[in-house]
């Protein structure tokens, strides 16, 4: 049912973090696929990928959005989910999931999700965390809030610009906020 697309940055720990909160979706059948995108040529990444039986995808360029946009065109499945590494999904998120995407597959219209932002309960707050929470408020999701879609839905607005500054905010954008859901599920970012 869905291909997860995480971006790594050579960062073992964060991708590890991810990867333990998606086996449940997993061990569900909702996932149907991991794709740890990463462009460094280390190795580390590709043994996290081999050892969880994940998907290594490496890719050119140097934003994002690159990274975003080379796991969505390896992708195999019809549903599109792209998370943050570092990014936990609370325990409630594969069964409103799998809701939204029968909801939207019933209706017909083009929709998209992203999570509901939660800080990590053992992050200090600083003055950054506050403008970010009132940027949250103010101009809607960002890009560390993941984001579910379908993929025929994904190509026709255009997927992530790979070469675009802020391409996930650009993304969200073109959704516009009729056309995207505000799940209840949260996600915590770690690391």
């Amino acid at each position: 049912m869905l291909s997860v697309i995480i971006p790594t940055e050579g960062v073992e720990q964060t991708a590890v973090a991810t990867l333990a909160a998606l086996v449940p979706g997993a061990a569900a059948g909702v996932i149907r696929e991991v794709l740890l995108v990463d462009r460094t040529r280390n190795g580390v990444i590709e043994r996290v990928a081999d050892v969880a039986g994940c998907r290594f995808i490496t890719f050119e360029g140097h934003s994002q959005g690159a990274a975003l946009a080379a796991g969505a065109l390896q992708a195999r499945s019809p549903w599109l989910m792209f998370l943050p590494a570092g990014a936990v999904l609370e325990t409630g998120w594969i069964e409103e999931t799998t809701q939204f995407i029968q909801a939207v597959a019933s209706s017909g219209r083009d929709r998209a999700a992203v999570f509901r932002y939660a800080r990590s309960p053992y992050a200090d707050t600083t003055f950054r965390d506050i403008v970010w929470t009132v940027a949250r408020k103010l101009g809607g999701p960002l890009g560390d809030q993941g984001l579910l879609i379908a993929r025929d839905h994904y190509d026709r607005i255009g997927g992530y610009p790979p070469q675009a500054r802020h391409s996930e905010a650009r993304l969200l954008r073109r959704l516009g906020r009729s056309s995207r859901t505000m799940l209840r599920s949260r996600i915590v970012m770690v690391g």
